[in-house]
């Protein structure tokens, strides 16, 4: 028994022994990593850096707009009848009273002359019965009678000229003709469709709608730019026009815009997109678009600031980001003007991280003074 115990305490003191020894081996190695790590150059990132800069900004808004022709006209016959001619070629511009489509009118232009033999007639007797009243041979009846005739017959001629110019259809202003589908020997029923006719030469209308609260911030005279689709630059329009009523299912309002000048107005019925401004313009900072990072807790760039050491280093701060203009992004709260950004490559950075600066997009006055100070 009394070996048993001796054998039991010395077992004790081995397993003692060799936990104490494993236990100094893992805090010199500890104490090894610390002072490796010590001795290694502070991670560090590269980054390119983009100075904040001020500018005049005014909020807008966007809508789909119609363009449309300052006078167009859909051309109809007021009078049925068989076409004679025929001189629509589409896409054509034809100048005020160009004939466009004649219908047989031989009826009319019989009638015209026996009309006018009448009228000729009538004019004989009644100079006749106004000549035989200065000498007292009949009546004065009879020369009121001989004129009423003439005013007759004067009367049918107009009606028959009437006719023939409702029957020979000319253009009404300067315009483009549309497609037309109507051939010589045709009939047509009255009111039928012939072409259309879109004014040129004046420049168009623009006709959008707003939101209720941005009409009421639009006058007339204003300015709003136009974007048509495979056009880079925007064209200026001017608001000639807003509607007195607002729609009450939509609570959106009409406006009507004019592009003055035929050759950059896009075609009539095309759509185009409208930016239409909002409110007065303020004072903003751009910066990059690459430089605003968007997370779950909101909009954020890395400022770039020296430290007490002179080393440079990223600094998150929460930003109040806008509208995108270009290349660049709009920031109403969060930064000042004239302060350094990361920009490209700040994807990588965290807070307090050490940075290399690679290089500034746009203008290098701020970086200089940055470097300087390191």
């Amino acid at each position: 028994m009394i070996r048993r115990g001796w054998f039991g305490s010395l077992l004790v003191l081995v397993i003692i022994a060799v936990g104490a020894g494993l236990g100094l081996w893992k805090y010199e190695s500890i104490q090894a990593s610390a002072e490796a790590s010590a001795s290694q150059p502070e991670p560090m990132e590269s980054v390119m850096v983009a100075t904040a800069r001020e500018i005049e900004h005014q909020h807008t808004t966007t809508s789909i707009g119609t363009v449309l022709a300052l006078r167009s006209v859909m051309v109809k016959n007021e009078l049925a009848g068989t076409v004679r001619e025929v001189r629509l070629t589409p896409g054509q511009v034809v100048e005020a009273g160009t004939l466009l489509v004649a219908l047989d009118v031989s009826v009319e232009e019989a009638e015209l002359k026996a009309q006018e033999a009448q009228a000729a007639l009538a004019k004989t007797v009644l100079n006749r019965r106004q000549n035989l009243s200065q000498e007292l041979a009949t009546t004065q009846e009879e020369v009121d009678r001989a004129r009423a005739d003439l005013d007759i017959a004067q009367a049918q001629m107009a009606r028959t000229k009437a006719i023939i110019a409702k029957k020979t259809i000319r253009a009404p202003f300067r315009a483009r003709v549309g497609i037309a589908d109507v051939h010589p020997g045709q009939y047509l029923n009255e009111g039928t469709q012939l072409t259309t006719l879109q004014g040129v030469g004046d420049g168009v209308h623009v006709d959008f709608t707003v939101a209720q609260q941005v009409a009421a911030s639009l006058r007339e005279d204003g300015s709003v730019n136009v974007f048509v689709a495979g056009q880079t630059a925007p064209i200026t329009a001017r608001i000639v026009a807003l509607d007195a009523r607002i729609d009450p299912t939509t609570r959106n309002a009409t406006v009507r815009a004019r592009i003055n000048g035929a050759d950059q107005a896009p075609a009539p019925g095309a759509s185009v997109r409208v930016q239409v401004p909002v409110g007065p313009s303020r004072q903003a900072i751009a910066i990059p678009v690459s430089a605003l990072r968007k997370g779950p807790g909101g909009d954020q760039v890395f400022v770039i600031q020296p430290d007490e050491h002179g080393k440079t280093r990223a600094h998150a701060r929460m930003v109040e980001s806008g509208a995108m203009l270009g290349d660049e992004v709009v920031i109403h709260a969060g930064l000042s003007a004239n302060e350094v950004v990361a920009a490209s490559g700040s994807f990588k950075l965290r807070e307090g991280v050490l940075v290399a600066i690679t290089g500034e997009q746009g203008n290098g006055n701020q970086l200089t003074l940055l470097m300087g100070r390191r």
